[in-house]
């Protein structure tokens, strides 16, 4: 069954198919990230019930991060060649058989490999959905409204996750965290029918894939991320770290090289002359780093010092993701005024003075007095901040590419999320250990760590926000021209059935 296309006119939104479009999209997103921070508050009763090692369990969440970070460029590059629809119906699929798997594992091999499988589902429906969304509402204000509503469930799905995570664990059970996916996956999927257009894509022969390509982008974002979510354990300064971040930096030199050779890229490099666009993304790698960490150390500051429940913890995330919904929708409205750059420094800022409050946070603290209101300060900050990042980093892409940039700034969460706990969990975890070892009491030691674990995420949140200075600054759709120059170099980059003039040297340039 193959949906009627929306009316192309600067008002999609204002249909009722349009709103529904919008809504089964953002669902798409909220459900990928939201398996992100879902299992956090769970791991506890999942170590008790499948015997899980100290060191494994972290796998739980970071089998998912690293297949999904992984293949996201691939992911994103099937979606623009193979056909969006089909991408996410195919996506979204595998990734409620690994839910299914997952709820009914008998051992921790069985959840870790659901986890990774869950990514790697993750890393195709991500991309497929947000090119669509790009693609369909094109136009004026509904692209901004519909971008921002995107970036809000980045921010949304954060803050719900530990609080779903809480409650269900407390209630039905850990596994409860995996099988509550199923059904929203079957709405998913019968929405999907119902309301997106069937796939139109050009003819395409599998010998023209770029297969050297996919294996070193692939190969170099995998190892990338495993590198760095390991790093807590294995040490920053270990041979075997510094081994696994040198590999991945030279498999993705050498996928660049490949690039630039091969007839049918399958990241077209003319897709970095987006203005803007790389800074946007690098925006999000920094950002993210501070915010999801703080939310991390903040979950273990309410358990492990305060010593909060599964779901007294979860609950304390409830007025963080109103806030965040009530920023994003205002930082919406606000783009169309104002433009994303101002939006993205300005959310920052406000941000990084949340996550500075919070690291402040005493041995004896309380939830209204101390942490309220360094979460409710970040979470306004961060409505802003995915709000306008989303919109900058596909501002000016052609249609043609919308997969491959979805891809880069999901990526690029993906990849500030492992970078923030690698690197603060080990700067957290030293200074504890110094305290302890200076006789400070457990509650005492514990705090010390994540205040310096909160200072430095406060910077790098910070960072962003100078970053973010570099990033476009679009106020809604981008300018025809700005698009079309793009999009001839892709098609260019992209011809599969014709020699390509050999490249001039530089000395010849």
């Amino acid at each position: 069954m193959t949906a009627p296309p929306l009316a192309s006119s600067s008002s999609a939104l204002a249909t009722r198919r349009g709103k529904l479009v919008l809504a089964l999209l953002c669902a798409v997103g909220f459900l990928d990230f939201l398996d992100a921070s879902i299992v956090n508050v769970a791991l506890p009763s999942i170590a008790r019930d499948l015997h899980f090692s100290v060191q494994n369990l972290q796998w739980v969440l970071s089998g998912y991060v690293v297949t999904y970070g992984g293949f996201l460029m691939l992911g994103g590059r099937f979606a623009d060649l193979l056909g969006r629809r089909r991408t996410l119906v195919a996506g979204t699929v595998l990734f409620g058989l690994a839910s299914l798997a997952g709820g009914l594992a008998p051992n921790a091999g069985t959840l870790v490999g659901a986890r990774l499988v869950q990514g790697l589902g993750a890393a195709l429906m991500s991309p497929a959905a947000l090119s669509i969304l790009t693609t369909t509402f094109s136009y004026g204000t509904d692209r901004v409204r519909a971008l921002g509503a995107w970036g809000a469930m980045a921010g949304v799905s954060s803050a719900a996750g530990v609080f779903l995570g809480g409650v269900l664990a407390a209630g039905p059970g850990w596994r409860w965290v995996l099988f509550v996916n199923l059904p929203v996956i079957v709405v998913i999927l019968a929405a999907t029918f119902r309301l997106l257009e069937g796939d139109t894509t050009r003819t395409f022969r599998i010998t023209e894939f770029d297969f050297s390509g996919a294996v070193l982008g692939t190969g170099g974002m995998l190892l990338l991320i495993f590198a760095l979510v390991r790093a807590p354990s294995t040490r920053w300064g270990a041979g075997q770290t510094a081994g696994e971040l040198a590999g991945a930096a030279v498999l993705l030199v050498l996928f660049a090289v490949n690039e630039t050779r091969v007839a049918r890229p399958l990241v077209p490099l003319s897709i970095f002359r987006v203005p803007g666009l790389g800074a946007a993304d690098a925006t999000q790698v920094i950002g993210i780093a501070g915010f999801y960490s703080a939310f991390f150390f903040v979950t273990l500051y309410m358990q492990d010092v305060l010593g909060f429940s599964a779901f007294r913890s979860g609950s304390a995330y409830v007025p963080v993701t109103v806030m965040v919904a009530v920023a994003a929708g205002a930082g919406s409205v606000l783009i169309t005024r104002i433009g994303t750059r101002p939006l993205i420094v300005s959310g920052a800022l406000i941000a990084s003075g949340g996550v500075f409050w919070l690291s402040q946070l005493p041995a004896h603290g309380s939830y209204w007095t101390n942490l309220f209101p360094g979460l409710m300060i970040m979470g306004f900050g961060l409505g802003g901040v995915f709000v306008g990042v989303q919109t900058a980093a596909n501002a000016g892409v052609p249609p043609s590419l919308a997969g491959l940039a979805g891809a880069l700034v999901t990526a690029s969460t993906q990849v500030g999320a492992a970078l923030g706990l690698a690197i603060f969990s080990a700067v957290a975890t030293a200074h504890t250990s110094s305290l302890l070892a200076a006789g400070a009491s457990t509650p005492v030691a514990l705090t010390g760590g994540f205040h310096r674990a909160l200072l430095l995420a406060s910077i790098f949140i910070l960072c962003s926000a100078v970053i973010a200075l570099r990033a476009a600054n679009t106020r809604g759709e981008p300018s025809s021209a700005e698009i079309t120059g793009v999009a001839v170099t892709a098609a260019a980059e992209d011809a599969p059935d014709r020699v390509r003039a050999p490249r001039p040297s530089p000395e010849q340039a």
